[in-house]
């Protein structure tokens, strides 16, 4: 398809499009999804997995977003429940596991099935926006090992033309040296570590100035360390991406909030139901993907935002929603890692002498401090750093509280960080 331009006001040349669906109208995109939806929700109910969810739901009756809402939410739990009952992916994909070119596994664990056909997970649309493409190098710092979050990256810089680094997490002086040595020009990872890296090769004096793009995804991009990156002549843009669904919304340079991706519908409804309410309001995420390799129909993601009046300056014409703001459960994300309130039960099942625990998220400067209060008896912290580890996958500074002193309050995870 052809690319188009996209204007701010006064004519500012702001990029081109990804493709032509960006700019469709109203009566356009809703002719599109008349035909999209029914035969998606006929696919997922073809599957084992989603068939009693549907069971007497009729496809053709299913055209518009409004008619999702008398379908039943799926949530995370259940997929965790019908993987348990028929590995790997509980009925819910199209081909079975021997079908995939990749099995992944994230936290809980949940199994995710991977295509390589082209730009399986839609990540080329987000990369397109950030301004990356033919000629660039991209540095990405996504994990490779189990999670998809790499992979996902790597298919969309590869749907747009660009070279990939594939650096995965940690060893950060060699990615320093790395960014230094190739000449590399846009990363792509969490939003705080591109930081590490950069204080990293100032500390080496390395020269990383060719770097002038991040996508980053994974974690909240705070506006201080958006400037900061500014500062440093590097253009940050985030997205809102799932292992279960791909790239979900993305921002543009406009950044005006996150403009929902093509490939999914996206509906903000009342936290614990499947209620859609008004434009505006805060509630949880619920997409259904038309991806017709795994048709997910109302998935609940489990996060917080709210849908945005008007259309983006930069001229796409989607929905926009105002990006991530919190769990609708006690969930935190905290150093790009989903933090669960059954991992804290895990860890507290393993001490008999551990009454109860709390984790807490703060952040010194630009990065997540996580801690993890611990009611005991028992005085030494460090016997409880390894099963931190084992049971949330992330370290931590352990503070020993007295019996009785956690308050009564419910919460097993507490975040402190302010989203200003």
């Amino acid at each position: 398809m052809p690319h188009l331009h996209c204007h701010k006001e006064g004519g500012a040349r702001m990029s081109s499009h990804f493709d032509a669906l960006e700019t469709r109208s109203a009566d356009e995109r809703q002719q599109a999804l008349a035909v999209a939806l029914p035969a998606q929700i006929a696919r997922a109910k073809a599957t084992a997995g989603m068939a009693s969810l549907l069971a007497g739901v009729e496809p053709d009756a299913v055209t518009g977003i409004a008619d999702l809402a008398a379908l039943p939410v799926l949530r995370k739990s259940e997929i965790g429940r019908a993987q348990a009952a028929h590995p790997p992916f509980g009925g819910l994909t199209q081909d079975p596991a021997a079908a995939q070119e990749h099995v992944f596994q994230s936290p809980g664990p949940i199994y995710e099935p991977g295509r390589t056909s082209h730009d399986w997970w839609r990540m080329g649309r987000f990369l397109h926006a950030c301004g990356i493409g033919n000629g660039d190098i991209v540095q990405n710092c996504f994990s490779y090992h189990l999670v998809p979050a790499g992979m996902i990256f790597e298919s969309g810089a590869r749907a747009v033309g660009a070279t990939v680094l594939p650096a995965g997490t940690g060893q950060t002086e060699l990615q320093a040296r790395a960014m230094s040595d190739i000449g590399v020009t846009a990363y792509a990872g969490t939003p705080d570590y591109l930081k590490v890296i950069l204080d990293k090769a100032d500390a080496m004096g390395l020269d990383v100035g060719g770097l002038t793009r991040a996508a980053v995804g994974g974690g909240a991009l705070f506006p201080s360390l958006r400037r900061e990156y500014a500062d440093r002549g590097i253009a940050c843009l985030q997205c809102y991406a799932t292992a279960d669904l791909g790239n979900i919304a993305y921002e543009s340079a406009a950044q005006e909030g996150l403009i929902v991706d093509e490939g999914v519908i996206v509906e903000i409804v009342t936290p614990g139901t499947g209620t859609p309410i008004a434009e505006g309001e805060v509630g949880e995420v619920v997409v259904t993907t038309l991806n017709p390799d795994y048709p997910l129909i109302r998935f609940a993601t489990g996060d917080l935002s709210a849908v945005m009046p008007g259309e983006s300056p930069c001229g796409r014409t989607n929905t926009r929603i105002k990006g991530w703001m919190g769990r609708a459960d006690q969930t935190t994300k905290i150093k790009g890692m989903f933090v669960r309130p059954e991992q804290v039960a895990d860890f507290v099942s393993r001490h008999a002498e551990v009454a109860r625990a709390r984790v807490i998220a703060t952040r010194q400067g630009e990065m997540d401090i996580l801690t993890v209060q611990v009611e005991t008896d028992a005085t030494d912290p460090q016997r409880y750093e390894q099963s931190v580890m084992e049971a949330l996958k992330l370290r931590g500074t352990i503070e020993i509280c007295p019996p009785g002193a956690l308050p009564n309050d419910g919460k097993v995870i507490e975040d402190r960080r302010s989203y200003d």
